[in-house]
């Protein structure tokens, strides 16, 4: 038979084992919920990158003049040019948002007034760019592809020349403003202060596209926005892959 001994041996290390599992566990929703947000913020860093790979890739084909242009960053693009660059640029926008969304799900509880900030302004620029690339996609390329252009002229995107330009411009500088503060809200984690890095880059950079408009040499500055945000998305998905 077993010892009493015994049984109050294996009934005070049962006790032990649930204490400690209740411990790890603390609260199983709130762990839920925060793998969950990793998981979409992960997915959602990936797209973004991804997405921005793809506009910078047909930008340097725009830029070339390989897309129908006349080449350099002051040309107006053609149909074909239009559809390369703003689908990706199109997409972009939801997903910087739902990847701020989980970062804000994500943030230390004293660092989230940074994260809601950021939240708020990728929406902006998620709102302003979408309007300026759905009227270029669905009604401006059509024209242009089709040779009828009369009375479009107020909605060609022309760099420098135009009113959607400029908002462009004002959509990016809040993207950048939105990095920036989001860099200030990461959650702690190996690779922490790589992303921190990154993002602060990125946001650094918002003079040099809010100001355009005035001084479009400003452009070979906002550039370094093909290097510094895809590399911060792929920084954060890092980031929230190790949560």
């Amino acid at each position: 038979m077993i010892s009493r001994k015994a049984w109050r041996w294996g009934l005070t290390y049962l006790l032990h084992m649930l204490e400690d599992e209740r411990q790890t566990m603390g609260n199983p929703p709130e762990q839920q919920d925060r793998a969950m947000a990793a998981r979409l913020a992960y997915a959602a860093a990936l797209a973004c990158a991804s997405l921005a790979l793809a506009y910078v890739g047909g930008q340097l084909l725009e830029w070339l003049g390989l897309l129908g242009s006349a080449g350099g960053p002051n040309a107006a693009s053609t149909a074909r040019g239009l559809a390369l660059l703003l689908t990706p640029s199109l997409l972009l926008g939801p997903a910087f948002v739902i990847l701020t969304a989980a970062l804000h799900r994500l943030a230390p509880p004293g660092r989230r007034a940074f994260s809601q900030s950021a939240f708020g302004f990728a929406i902006m620029y998620a709102t302003l760019t979408g309007l300026v690339y759905f009227v270029q996609l669905t009604f401006v390329a059509p024209r242009l592809a089709s040779g009828h252009t009369a009375g479009i002229e107020p909605f060609l995107f022309l760099p420098y020349r135009s009113f959607l330009f400029a908002v462009d411009l004002l959509g990016y500088a809040l993207m950048s403003l939105a990095t920036l503060l989001a860099a200030f809200a990461l959650p702690v984690g190996r690779g922490g202060r790589a992303a921190h890095a990154a993002l602060l880059a990125n946001g650094l950079l918002m003079p040099a596209l809010a100001l355009q408009m005035f001084w479009p040499w400003l452009i070979w500055v906002g550039a370094l926005w093909a290097l510094s945000f895809p590399a911060a998305m792929l920084l954060v998905a890092r980031l929230v892959r190790r949560i």
